[in-house]
């Protein structure tokens, strides 16, 4: 592709935000991959412009005239529906997905029940409130179980519970975060994640990362700050197994009606290979240590072209009629 039509591609895009910071437990990760977004962006001469909903208005977005705006944000005021329910009323289309299939996926327990509808594999599971009788849960769930909250990412609030006299503890923890909190099943084996680009028929799975964690703790500090957990792409398993785990990912992004992109979590159970979904993120880290451009370069895919790839999804979801 010659310069010229690189420019003209890139000008077509118009004037562009790149949404990130936040409000949410997520702001610094935020921070960190909306200005890898935004840099990347301009690399490929798109008019590229930071815009933290944190420290402006929707009064000041709307005043910036963008032609679409690439979201950056993770998790509350940003991932989980509202933001977008305020683009389609602004009118600027949006990366990413709409307002309803955000609002599920950022809601574990809600997406949990949406996959079983379509048969989909995912850990039993128990809500708790503070009624719950809390020693009860181990001996339904087994041990050991994870307790998190519903409506949050990054691994913020999470505990893996190893007895009955942790319980107290890590609901305490969890509900920090969330009125709701989840306990769910734990799944001893593989942890893999999927990316998944495009949308409906056109939707595609990347290759599969395998992260190996020190001593299988991939927290916060291990996700995003240190160089000690190991990332395979391709995880190494054989095609059949591979390709299951890919149609699996796919379909959990489907039945949600999740588009653009979105990255999907998977426990390979070591007993017996069984995959089980653990949730889906619909707009995933962009940092130096992220795994969405990790899978994209396994395909030769460059950080910037895969920047670009999404940026170039953005739409109004709400009106046939709306400008793309």
């Amino acid at each position: 592709m010659s310069e010229q039509t690189l420019q003209n591609e890139a000008a077509a895009l118009g004037r562009v935000g790149v949404l990130f910071g936040g409000r949410s437990a997520e702001r610094e990760i935020s921070i960190m991959s909306g200005t890898g977004v935004l840099n990347a962006l301009r690399s490929k001469g798109v008019d590229a412009h930071a815009f933290d909903p944190a420290e402006r208005g929707f009064a000041d977005l709307a005043a910036e005239k963008f032609d679409r705006v690439f979201i950056a944000l993770h998790g509350r005021f940003g991932e989980d529906g509202s933001l977008q329910g305020a683009l389609e009323q602004l009118g600027i289309p949006y990366t990413g997905s709409g307002v309803m299939a955000s609002a599920i996926a950022m809601d574990k327990i809600f997406t949990k029940k949406i996959w079983m509808s379509h048969g989909l594999v995912t850990p039993k599971y128990a809500v708790l409130t503070p009624e719950t009788e809390l020693r009860l849960v181990p001996d339904d769930l087994g041990l050991p179980l994870i307790v998190k909250p519903p409506h949050e990412g990054s691994t913020i609030g999470i505990t893996k519970v190893n007895g009955y006299s942790d319980m107290q503890q890590a609901y305490a923890l969890a509900a920090q975060f969330d009125d709701e909190v989840l306990a769910e099943e734990f799944i001893q084996g593989r942890e893999l994640t999927v990316t998944i680009l495009g949308t409906d028929a056109q939707a595609r799975a990347l290759p599969i990362i395998e992260i190996v964690a020190p001593e299988g703790n991939y927290d916060y500090q291990n996700k995003y700050f240190t160089d000690d957990t190991k990332y395979l792409c391709p995880a190494p398993m054989d095609a059949a197994l591979t390709a299951e785990i890919q149609q699996m990912s796919l379909e959990a992004y489907r039945a949600l009606n999740c588009e653009g992109w979105a990255r999907v979590d998977v426990l390979l159970r070591a007993t017996d290979s069984k995959p089980f979904l653990i949730e889906i993120n619909t707009s995933p880290g962009m940092t130096g240590h992220s795994l969405v451009p990790m899978a994209a370069r396994a395909t030769g895919m460059s950080y910037e072209d895969l920047c670009l790839e999404i940026l170039k999804t953005a739409r109004l979801k709400m009106s046939k009629g709306s400008k793309s």
